[in-house]
């Protein structure tokens, strides 16, 4: 399989991920990576009988090589001259929610594994091939880098002294990339997720609340296309998501 374009998504298990590969995966083939096929297997599948072109490939985020390793392959399938019309940084570790003084050295490195260091390792992997579809200017839409950020990317809450260091990074990766990047023409973009979203997992959470407390993911993706979407002449750094009923 040769394509000029295409889209790539870290963190590409059920829910958001699977939901942001459903939407992309309209206009571009997508590459979904996560460390275990088990998440996006499912999501490739339904993609596919759809008709449209959707691979799983296996990544640890958190690791250099895992990292290249996991573009090798990409290129394997894309050719050397492809260029990546959208990277979605979805990954997060789960948050350890634990008093400060029970937290351990390993819970606050594997927070940053993931929302510092993964995203450090997926934006150098992705902006070479960002950066080489702006300068062919032939796309539809400007190339973009998207970061999936949380409440705790703004303000750190007590027992998320772990967690909120590093979605704290990951913005601030995202800031600082958007005024290097912009300039040439990659639109770099960070969403704040401030709010539960629908899973199966969360079915139990706020099911008295009445319909829409929870964050749809199909929403949530359709914001992302719409960011995606945004001519370069008025592009939006950061958008915040949540549900009519998220108290803030």
């Amino acid at each position: 399989m040769a394509t000029s374009r295409f889209a790539v998504i870290a963190g590409a298990g059920a829910g958001t991920g699977a939901a942001l590969a459903r939407r992309f995966a309209q206009k571009y083939p997508v590459f979904l990576l996560a460390r275990s096929s088990a998440s996006y297997d499912t999501t490739v599948e339904e993609i596919k009988s759809t008709g449209g072109q959707a691979y799983g490939v296996p990544a640890d985020i958190s690791s250099a090589q895992g990292v290249k390793m996991a573009f090798e392959e990409i290129e394997q399938k894309v050719g050397k001259d492809a260029s990546c019309a959208v990277a979605l940084f979805n990954a997060s570790a789960r948050p350890a929610w634990k008093p400060f003084l029970d937290l351990t050295e390993e819970d606050f490195d594997a927070s940053y594994a993931i929302s510092g260091k993964g995203a450090f390792h997926f934006s150098q992997a992705t902006i070479p091939l960002l950066l080489r579809a702006a300068k062919q200017d032939q796309s539809e839409h400007p190339p973009t880098l998207i970061f999936t950020g949380a409440t705790a990317a703004l303000r750190g809450s007590a027992n998320l002294a772990a967690f909120a260091p590093a979605k704290f990074a990951g913005r601030a990766l995202a800031q600082s990339l958007a005024r290097e990047f912009g300039p040439q023409g990659v639109h770099v973009a960070h969403v704040i997720v401030d709010g539960i979203i629908d899973l199966p997992g969360s079915k139990e959470l706020l099911k008295d609340a009445g319909p829409n407390a929870k964050l749809d993911p199909n929403a949530i993706a359709d914001s992302y296309w719409y960011l995606h979407s945004q001519p370069p002449s008025a592009f939006t750094q950061e958008l915040d998501l949540r549900p009519h009923s998220e108290k803030w």
